[in-house]
């Protein structure tokens, strides 16, 4: 079950505490900074997707609470990219600036290829954090997100244990120059290189995208007929490799240890399709991104990273799950 009621409950009081004194409108904020009668933050994801329908939920949640214990209204403006591609989230990062917000949270396809626009928009004085994602070296940013490498090791770990230490297994990368995606990538190498007994045959890119995994998963099993499990590096991963599975008749066969709690995660480990995934807690990125993005804009000092935790979904728990 996943234990996230008191981080809520904690980011609930901070806010009650910090409201209390910045109710009127035009009111100086303990930064020193004139506050507005309205504010706008505007969060930008990697691209259309499950996940960060429920990043958005969390931030609209967020969003309503600080406008309850604020007195004035705040609003969210979630702005997806059509596609995975680094040039669109950079359209729509300048388009969101031009509108001068208080705030953008994005969560980066390829940071260096961000960079360029995200320095531009901090230099017009707009607070921008990062979310689903490690903070940058020398970016200065602030990144809202878990250990993507603990995540990952604790999959790549659970299907070691699932197949006795030996067996054949493939990776399926998402999209390779996102840092998060990468960083659990690096991770499940790393993780099976120390088992002598556990080979490597196949990788794939699924690119965030189910079809495409459920395509590249296919022709791995195709190729390998022998494979033993699966492990993923993004959200649409698990739900194509899952498919995948069922169509090649091997559903309990091969061992697939997914990422995140999606409704069709859930139902693949209750049919036995999933044997179980290492989640992140999507709508809790979303409210922390936008109360960094409230507090940033007040002038206040915020953390250089805000780990919103890691939970574990399997056979034995998803019955109640989410309760």
């Amino acid at each position: 079950m996943r234990k996230f009621v008191g981080l809520i409950g904690v980011v609930g009081a901070c806010v009650l505490l910090l409201g209390a004194c910045q109710k009127s409108e035009g009111a100086v904020s303990t930064a020193g900074t004139v506050e507005k009668s309205e504010l706008r933050f505007i969060v930008v994801p990697k691209v259309v997707h499950p996940w960060f329908d429920e990043v958005n939920k969390g931030a609209q949640a967020e969003a309503a609470l600080l406008s309850e214990q604020l007195g004035r209204k705040v609003t969210v403006d979630f702005r997806a990219p059509t596609a995975a591609d680094v040039a669109e989230q950079n359209t729509i990062l300048s388009q969101a600036a031009a509108t001068r917000p208080d705030g953008i949270a994005f969560d980066p396809l390829d940071y260096d290829g961000n960079k360029a626009v995200v320095d531009e928009i901090r230099a017009q004085g707009i607070p921008v954090i990062i979310f689903d994602a490690p903070v940058p070296e020398g970016s200065g940013l602030t990144a809202v997100g878990n250990n993507f490498w603990e995540q990952a090791q604790m999959a790549s770990e659970y299907l070691v244990n699932l197949l006795g230490g030996k067996g054949r297994v493939a990776i399926m990368q998402g999209v390779p120059t996102a840092p998060n995606h990468r960083e659990r990538y690096e991770a499940h190498k790393a993780t099976f290189a120390k088992y002598p007994g556990i080979t490597v045959v196949a990788e794939g890119i699924a690119a965030d995208d189910i079809q495409t995994a459920q395509q590249q998963a296919a022709a791995i099993i195709a190729a390998n007929p022998n494979i033993d499990g699966f492990v993923c590096c993004d959200a649409a991963a698990p739900i194509g490799i899952a498919n995948a599975i069922k169509e090649a008749g091997k559903a309990g066969q091969i061992k697939l240890v997914g990422l995140e709690d999606l409704p069709e995660m859930i139902a693949i480990v209750k049919d036995g399709t999933m044997t179980a995934a290492s989640c992140t807690i999507p709508r809790v990125q979303g409210s922390m991104s936008v109360l960094m993005m409230w507090q940033a804009s007040l002038g206040v000092q915020i953390p250089k990273f805000v780990d919103t935790g890691i939970a574990f979904l399997t056979p034995e728990n998803v019955d109640n799950w989410g309760k």
